[in-house]
């Protein structure tokens, strides 16, 4: 069994030929496809956040909403740039959030990726300290981030308050039971899946990581997956992480399926750099018939390793389409690779 979710990155443009063509658009139907997917019978809406892009963005009032027209799918991200982020405000949010969803929150946060601006992050206010770099940074964020979560009171109550205390050092509320556990790293690297294993954090390994052997992309995956297994139990942890691995995966059920993605056919991994100096391979779509698709997915290592799949969501197609998507995946795919 495997939990299946959808990952989508909202982009948005003001073109005819997209369904998707403002900020608006990209928000309502990203609820929206969330509802229809817990109808489907999948067990995830999941989204990605870029900032300075039309892409969705601020994440928390999207997921705060999903969590009120939705009642039983897990709600998350695929993930938030921590370098962006004041993790006390984002305590809050993210407490808030889990809230109102009924602790359905699954929130992946991660050092971020290559942005649209240089250095985006100093627009809002944040600067390596000396001698650090901004992925650093990014994860000294989200240490504080999980240490605020536990809950623990820190704060010198004011001796005159506007309204009465609680005794003792005050916490930042609304406090969420149990999100702690809900938080996800993704890693794009197998050391940085293995600090996130010794942190207690679960783990998104994406369609893309540091090219570290020049494997495959699946079988680097997978070697990245059992390093981070190894490294959690090693560190002890009480509780079994979860791992997610997110695909683009496309069965080619009718004649718009072969419009769309026929011409995906064989696809392969690529390699790329991420930045000056990190070379990045980055995994292959799969869009094949059905029986066709169920054998090529059989022979991906890094599938079998997680528990959980994000399939990526074209969802400037709109939401009737990328329901079908899910739909499709779910009823002739999941049932024969023994998914559900």
């Amino acid at each position: 069994m495997k939990s299946i979710g959808f990952l989508s990155f909202g982009h948005w443009t003001p073109s005819s030929q997209s369904q998707t063509r403002s900020a608006s658009d990209a928000l309502l139907q990203s609820i929206d496809l969330a509802v229809a997917a817990e109808e489907l019978g999948a067990d995830g809406a999941y989204f990605r956040v870029h900032h300075f892009a039309r892409q969705l963005a601020s994440p928390f009032p999207l997921l705060a909403a999903v969590g009120a027209r939705t009642s039983r799918i897990e709600i998350g991200t695929a993930v938030i740039d921590m370098r962006y982020e004041n993790p006390l405000y984002m305590a809050e949010d993210a407490g808030a959030a889990d809230l109102i969803a009924g602790g359905r929150l699954q929130l992946g946060i991660s050092r971020g990726s290559p942005e649209q601006v240089v250095d985006g992050w100093r627009y809002f206010g944040y600067q390596p300290a000396e001698g650090q770099t901004d992925a650093e940074m990014g994860r000294r964020h989200a240490e504080v981030f999980l240490d605020l979560l536990r809950g623990e009171s820190f704060a010198q109550p004011n001796p005159r308050p506007m309204f009465p205390n609680p005794p003792g050092l005050l916490r930042l509320e609304p406090y969420s039971e149990g999100l702690r556990e809900r938080i996800w790293w993704g890693a794009g690297s197998n050391a940085t899946a293995v600090w996130a294993a010794k942190l207690g954090m679960n783990l998104q390994s994406s369609t893309l990581k540091n090219d570290e052997t020049g494997e495959a992309f699946h079988l680097q995956q997978a070697a990245q997956i059992r390093a981070y297994r190894a490294a959690w139990k090693e560190a002890g942890h009480a509780r079994e992480p979860r791992v997610s691995v997110s695909r683009s995966i496309f069965a080619l059920v009718d004649d718009r399926d072969r419009a769309y993605f026929g011409h995906e056919g064989q696809g392969e991994d690529q390699v790329g750099f991420i930045d000056d100096r990190t070379r990045a391979i980055f995994g292959r779509s799969y869009a094949a018939e059905p029986d066709v698709l169920i054998e090529q997915l059989r022979k991906d290592e890094a599938i079998a390793e997680a528990d959980t799949l994000l399939l990526t969501v074209p969802n400037q197609l709109g939401v009737v389409y990328n329901a079908h998507v899910i739909e499709s995946i779910l009823t002739h795919v999941a049932p024969a690779l023994g998914w559900r």
